[in-house]
């Protein structure tokens, strides 16, 4: 099931829930705004390449927009669709004043120069300098770009409306970026995980996980589980799987995926199928990867007690119901894998305020906001009577109604 089909049939159950009328339901799923640009820029060759930049902003009702730019060859309209709504939601769970927006650049980036890079992202920028703002819509990094596109795009920016650091997040530390945004996803992830199994009398230290990917998000996820005594017994990335029941020796592989760009070859685990990664015994198994991957084939054979959601949509409706019915508890991505946008958010505040924070305090305001949005999910769950996924859907889905509604823009 495509990623929009799966996030407008959430928003469903939840605006059904909440009782929203059809009309207001119906406002809250069309986009705000829909950009789509040519982007031409001359190749290191002296040859003229057009691309096609876009950006969906999906809703304002509660701040300006935010959501990541990729670089991909293929950009799905109605992937960046939903993801875009998605973060609607994530905002508004996470309790920070955005709407969502996504966007991006159809390219191949392994297949251009740094300096093509550089040209393409200030091209983009340039067509859509006045639909993007501190106050409008804030980009950040997403699949195929990083902290230095953002510095370009500040740049660009900055060309036509002064220094403006707050534009974008997930910046270098030396233009405004926020220390701690780099683990923040995978922070979040551990902050999330504590808050579920503090709710069932149980903590980090001892528990055997399994994690599903190790980019950013898993390798962060791994390394704080790590340092909190919990037993990571399996991993995976691109390049293959690993599994050691003692527990996999966290900073020993970080190392070697640091010299060998993966965990391939790495001698403290036995190799298995990578395939067979998310169906290995464990107590709580944490998908960081691709969408998708948790789905009516497998959904049987899964023996983890709990799945936190730190990709995007890992699960399919169809193993949402199977896992449920054995009694896995699921942590919805939209709660748990939040930290990222969060910390973003930090950023965004401290760029405003021209005062920066130290690490310490970025780490402990993250926790303050994961710990009480687990409170809300929750209490949302007890007032419906309903899965955490649907906690979290109605948690966000009435705010950005309410946000609505007070502003005078229901139909």
């Amino acid at each position: 099931m495509n990623a929009l089909v799966a996030t407008n049939r959430n928003f469903k159950l939840a605006a059904r829930l909440l009782g929203l009328d059809s009309k207001l339901e119906k406002s809250l799923l069309i986009p705000f705004r829909e950009i789509k640009v040519e982007c031409t820029i001359p190749k290191d060759d002296g040859t003229l390449a057009t691309f096609v930049g876009f950006r969906i902003q999906h809703d304002n009702a509660r701040g300006p927009m935010k959501g990541g730019i990729r670089y991909h060859p293929e950009v799905d309209p109605d992937e960046v669709n939903a993801l875009a709504q998605l973060m609607t939601w994530k905002t508004a769970v996470a309790n920070i004043p955005y709407g969502g927006a996504k966007g991006g650049i159809g390219c191949n980036p392994g297949e251009l120069s740094k300096s093509e890079l550089e040209r393409l992202t200030r091209v983009f920028t340039q067509k859509i300098h006045d639909l993007i703002g501190i106050h409008t819509d804030v980009p950040a990094p997403d699949m195929g770009t990083g902290p230095q596109t953002m510095a370009w795009i500040l740049d660009e920016y900055s060309k036509f409306h002064g220094h403006s650091p707050a534009v974008v997040t997930g910046k270098p530390i030396d233009l405004g970026g926020s220390l701690g945004r780099d683990a923040a996803t995978g922070r979040g992830v551990l902050f999330a995980t504590e808050a579920l199994l503090n709710e069932h009398g149980k903590s980090i230290s001892g528990q055997k996980f399994v994690i599903q990917g190790f980019g950013n998000v898993g390798s962060w996820a791994a390394q704080l589980i790590h340092e909190k005594g919990g037993k990571v017994v399996a991993l995976s990335d691109i390049t293959g799987a690993i599994m050691n029941s003692n527990g996999i020796d966290i900073p020993s592989l970080l190392k070697h995926v640091k010299e060998n760009k993966g965990i391939k070859g790495f001698h403290g685990g036995d190799s298995i199928d990578p395939k067979s990664v998310l169906v290995e015994d464990c107590d709580i198994l944490i998908p960081a990867a691709l969408g998708g991957v948790i789905n009516r084939e497998n959904a049987n054979e899964i023996k983890a007690k709990f799945i936190i959601e730190a990709a995007n949509h890992p699960t399919d409706p169809e193993a949402d119901e199977i896992l449920s019915k054995k009694g896995v508890i699921i942590l919805p991505d939209i709660y748990a894998n939040s930290g990222g946008v969060t910390v973003s958010y930090f950023e965004w505040v401290q760029n405003i305020q021209g005062f920066m924070w130290d690490e310490e305090k970025v780490n402990s305001e993250l926790k303050t906001y994961m710990t009480k949005g687990f409170k809300n999910v929750k209490e949302m769950c007890q007032t419906h009577n309903c899965d955490l996924r649907m906690g979290a859907f109605t948690l966000g889905v009435n705010r950005v109604a309410r946000a609505t509604v007070l502003r005078g823009w229901e139909a």
